[in-house]
């Protein structure tokens, strides 16, 4: 299965989806279905069973994108080859999903002492994330702004 074409099968909408039939489809035709721009608001994602949340915006995404490199770890092997990351397709006035973010990501995490647990539980992954996707104020101004890193 095409990461875009899990991605965009897995979309909920207010009047439609999960559209899975679309995982069998080429990433680019996954995003080309009329439906997804036709169902409504986007209200969450459903994969496998599973409901997922819209919020942190990129979590399922990067989710999906790094679940791939750990199910195909000859991709993921070739990742160590690099420094950094970047997309050159990314446009973030029509997607807020970056694949450079996500490989970035799984780089990142990989040699954490809790990454099988990380890349294996959906649970773990989220708080981590979520833990450190909203920054802290100590007494609510931007110059005492606490920045929590992921590593």
């Amino acid at each position: 299965m095409i990461v875009e074409s899990a991605f965009q099968g897995s979309k909920v909408f207010e009047r439609g989806g999960p559209y899975i039939e679309l995982y069998k489809a080429s990433g680019r035709d996954a995003k080309r279905d009329e439906r997804l721009n036709t169902s409504g608001m986007l209200i969450g994602f459903e994969f496998l069973g599973r409901n997922f949340p819209l919020e942190p915006k990129t979590a399922f995404y990067d989710w999906l994108y790094i679940r791939a490199l750990v199910e195909n770890p000859h991709f993921a092997d070739q990742l160590d080859r690099y420094r950094g990351f970047t997309d050159i397709a990314f446009n973030p006035k029509r997607s807020i999903n970056c694949q450079a973010r996500s490989a970035a990501l799984y780089q990142a995490f990989k040699n954490r002492p809790d990454a099988s647990r990380i890349f294996q539980d959906w649970d773990w992954y989220f708080k981590l994330i979520s833990d450190h996707s909203k920054p802290s104020f100590s007494n609510g101004t931007d110059s005492d702004h606490q920045l929590s890193l992921l590593l």
